[in-house]
């Protein structure tokens, strides 16, 4: 299984352009939809000033841009944010009180006109009181050894609209800068470098036209000895916001003079680094990473030296090319992948009875790969064709793929699918239950096993049914068929019914007319022959009402002295040949 990030030898140095499909962008906007906002939804009301903005995922789109303002398609809050695939927003800033937002997603393409979705909207509530006291971003508080030439940058307090600054060299002083209204930002620069082996002490105070934040305290770090930071360093290939990058690119970046290693993080938004995560690297030329085709990545790269790290590096992007797609084509205007499409199943039952299993891939490909999970979740290849022999449960994971090649370079293909393989054994038949319903018999079946069992009735060859029940069926013997799923045995078992429930009433009513006003068990007219032992009566939820005798008189419908009322009630019989008859019977008055 190919893993995301393998720093590894690159292994496609130059990439086919045929993926790429030129498509004008009336054809585009015929062809593709425009997602709808999840998270303030379209024309929602009462929006706190500091929610986050969602909306849903579009198939085939590799990245949006996302731009916020007071006005349909208006970029004046937010200008074109490239989010790459996320489809979540937070504004940096929060957003402006009491004030309709209008929500402009662009779908995002490298080799084709962008799609500038119509204008969403939503309105933000009015501030009511003043906001909370903000957190430090950089420097910590109490961090130590800090350049004296960093930057200041703290965390937004939601619903502030400003954020007044303070700093000095002791508790509440503010030699450095006197308390200063920063406005609507979440960074200052000092104009001249702090002072060093200096405690220093930073006071931001947010604040509304509601008023100011109340109780906030400083925080304070403490600063190096004079010492030289490293500038930041820029992507020289792929270069900042390159597209149609190949998928395995060594990136490359110039090297910074006083540096002596790089910070690097990559992700396939501005706010993930799920590539990669501050790894560490001492060239500016030695990285090669398998990227997926049709993204864009985000890269931070933070020269650092003995002085700290460099400040204030920027995100920069690049893009991979198409190649096994998704992508629009222009014949027939629907989306086009070139990795197979599975058709493999959650779920394959294997026989425990069996030394092996052979299981098979479910279609065409150029080359297989079979993987067994364990419970730590690490992979372990176990076959590399179309069939592979396995002999235990759990969790496996089935690849195929197609080889794709062009101009002497390849590409690979593939999909996968993870599945669970379950243990089954052939059934063994516990008990058959037969009961008497008012228009036949009900025939259930219990198994002992372990596996997915199916069932039929009189016929070996079905049709088979998932339920163990059988309803309606005619009195009478019979055979029943038990199965398992994964052609691990079959069971079967003959029932002789020996005692119908002919005999007993279907309904009586005990009105004191003289007629019907007992129930009980009546013999056949052609034998007479009482078989029944002894017999009991349950109310429709199953509590016991009495007990009566073949010899008796019968049931009069009382309880305690207490006509119960019209219902269905049911019965349990007892014969001489030990065997239990069930059914019910109706109380009509």
């Amino acid at each position: 299984m190919k893993k995301k990030w393998d720093l590894c030898l690159p292994r496609i140095l130059a990439m086919p352009l045929f993926f790429l499909v030129l498509v004008l962008g009336v054809f585009i906007s015929s062809a593709q939809e425009c997602p709808q906002l999840i998270s303030p939804i379209n024309g929602a009301s009462q929006v706190t000033v500091n929610s986050s903005i969602s909306w849903e995922s579009v198939t085939g789109v590799p990245g949006y841009l996302i731009s916020l303002g007071t006005t349909p398609g208006g970029t004046d809050i937010t200008n074109e944010q490239n989010v790459g695939s996320s489809t979540i927003f937070s504004p940096t800033f929060g957003l402006p009180e009491n004030t309709e937002i209008f929500v402009t997603i662009t779908l995002f393409f490298f080799n084709q006109d962008n799609i500038v979705c119509d204008s969403q909207s939503f309105t933000t509530l009015p501030l009511s009181e003043a906001p909370e006291c903000t957190t430090f971003n950089t420097p910590t508080n109490n961090a130590i050894s800090i350049n004296a030439a960093t930057n200041i940058s703290w965390n937004i307090a939601p619903s502030a609209t400003g954020y007044f600054l303070t700093i000095g060299t002791t508790l509440n002083g503010d030699e450095i800068l006197p308390t200063d209204d920063r406005g609507n930002t979440l960074s200052y620069n000092p104009l001249v470098d702090l002072p060093a082996e200096t405690d220093i002490y930073v006071t931001v105070i947010p604040y509304n036209r509601i008023g100011m934040s109340t109780g906030c305290t400083p925080s304070v770090f403490t600063t190096a000895p004079v010492a030289t930071l490293p500038s930041c360093a820029s992507l020289i290939s792929p270069f900042d916001g390159e597209t149609n990058v190949p998928l395995s690119p060594i990136l490359e970046w110039n090297e910074v003079p006083n540096a002596i290693g790089y910070r690097v993080s990559i992700g396939t938004s501005p706010f993930e680094t799920n590539i990669l995560e501050d790894a560490l690297f001492y060239s500016n030329a030695t990285m090669v990473i398998d990227f997926e085709p049709n993204r864009t990545f985000f890269i931070s790269i933070v020269p650092f030296n003995e002085a700290g790290d460099a400040i204030g590096c920027t995100q920069q992007t690049f893009s991979t090319l198409l190649g096994c797609g998704p992508y629009f084509d222009p014949a027939t205007g629907e989306l086009r992948i070139l990795n197979p499409e599975l058709s493999f199943p959650d779920v394959i039952g294997i026989c425990m009875d069996r030394q092996t299993n052979t299981i098979s891939a479910t279609e065409t490909a150029d080359g297989y790969r079979w993987h067994k999970v364990d419970a730590s979740g690490r992979e372990t290849l176990i076959s590399t064709s179309f069939e592979v022999e396995i002999d235990e449960a759990g969790e496996y994971i089935y690849e195929a793929y197609v080889i794709i090649e062009d101009s002497g370079s390849t590409i690979e293909c593939p999909s996968s699918k993870t599945f669970r393989v379950e243990a089954s054994e052939a059934p063994v038949i516990t008990d058959v239950r037969i009961t008497q319903q008012s228009n036949g018999i009900t025939v259930e079946t219990q198994v002992d096993g372990i596996g997915s069992y199916e069932y039929a009735l009189d016929d070996e060859t079905g049709p088979y049914q998932d339920s163990n029940r059988f309803t309606n069926v005619a009195p009478g013997n019979h055979i029943i068929f038990v199965r398992d799923q994964n052609g691990c045995g079959t069971a079967q078992q003959t029932i002789e019914q020996d005692l119908t429930v002919e005999g007993f009433p279907k309904f009586f009513t005990p009105n004191g007319d003289g007629v019907n006003d007992f129930w009980q068990f009546m013999p056949p007219i052609e034998t007479g022959e009482n078989t029944i032992l002894s017999i009991w009566i349950y109310d429709r939820f199953g509590a016991f009402l009495a007990q009566i005798e073949p010899i008796s008189q019968g049931w009069n419908g009382m309880l305690n002295g207490r006509a119960l009322p019209e219902s269905n009630y049911w019965f349990k019989a007892l014969s001489v040949e030990n065997k239990e008859i069930k059914g019910h019977f109706a109380l009509k008055r």
